[in-house]
């Protein structure tokens, strides 16, 4: 029988401003710099109201360095354009993962349809760190619609899994990681159970929109908590009590050297100070809104 991991920290989801947006940030907190190979994981739900300044809501062009930053969009859109021409809508159900690479150049913002009749977006972004060995790698954007998601029901359909990176019993994810990554989108009716196979060689790790959890071994879990695993057993078990959103993510540890300044995550602050550099001298590309 395979052991169930155990519960090493649960992190509440706590609120924030970031320039002007609240959200939620259960990681990283002043005691847990990192899940390694996941740096941050950000909350973000808001209403859109009509505007009459179309492509001035969201997030304006910015760069990134050194590491994938990944948002999987849970209601409304995610309108995303990009120094490397790259120019995309992923919807609900979706997901948006970005290889910064080298560096690169981006924004995200509400669709022109979202703007023009109001809605509700709400994401869950998450910084997966890229190995030193790729991290001047060129970028690349994988922009992943939920009907293009490998997708599977167990427990007599009251588990749904959407497969977006990695393996997942004999169902790959669409999408092309730089490390070893597996990303899972779970939606559990209540009294669903499944149990999450983890390569040994992971660090695993699970987030709750909203619902309520059993985790096998360790108890409830409630929304909006974080809960880190041990690398101590092959599987996850999970019951839900609630209908519950559940994103579950597991990752190769890089156990590398870590400097972050903003938006550009290194090795050390020699490699930080060339990334923001290179950025002020238009090495990133430029993006024109």
């Amino acid at each position: 029988m395979n052991q169930n991991r155990s519960v090493a920290r649960l992190l509440y989801a706590e609120e924030i401003d970031m320039g002007g947006m609240p959200l939620r940030q259960p990681l990283p907190t002043g005691q847990v710099e990192q899940h390694d190979p996941f740096l941050l994981l950000h909350h973000h739900t808001t209403t859109v109201l009509q505007s009459d300044y179309l492509y001035k809501l969201g997030v304006d062009p910015h760069p990134h360095r050194g590491f994938s930053p990944v948002t999987f969009v849970y209601q409304g859109g995610v309108h995303h354009r990009d120094s490397r021409e790259n120019d995309s809508v992923v919807y609900a159900g979706g997901t948006q993962w970005m290889n910064a690479g080298r560096g690169i150049v981006h924004s995200e913002r509400p669709p022109l349809e979202m703007q023009e009749q109001g809605g509700v977006q709400e994401i869950v972004q998450v910084w997966v760190n890229t190995p030193k060995a790729l991290k001047m790698e060129q970028p690349a954007y994988f922009a992943l619609q939920a009907e293009d998601t490998p997708t599977t029901t167990e427990n007599e359909g009251r588990v749904q899994i959407a497969v977006v990176a990695g393996n997942y019993k004999a169902i790959t994810g669409p999408v092309s990681t730089p490390g070893p990554v597996m990303a899972l989108r779970l939606t559990l009716q209540a009294g669903g159970q499944c149990a999450i196979p983890i390569p040994a060689d992971h660090n695993a790790m699970l987030y709750l929109l909203d619902g309520q959890v059993m985790l096998e071994g360790y108890g409830l879990v409630d929304a909006l908590n974080l809960a880190l695993l041990n690398q101590d057993g092959e599987t996850c078990t999970i019951t839900a009590h609630q209908d519950t959103r559940l994103l579950f993510l597991s990752g190769k540890p890089l156990d590398e050297p870590l400097a972050m300044h903003g938006p550009f995550v290194m090795n050390n602050q020699t490699e930080v100070m060339q990334a923001m550099r290179d950025y002020q001298m238009g090495k990133m590309g430029m993006l024109f809104e």
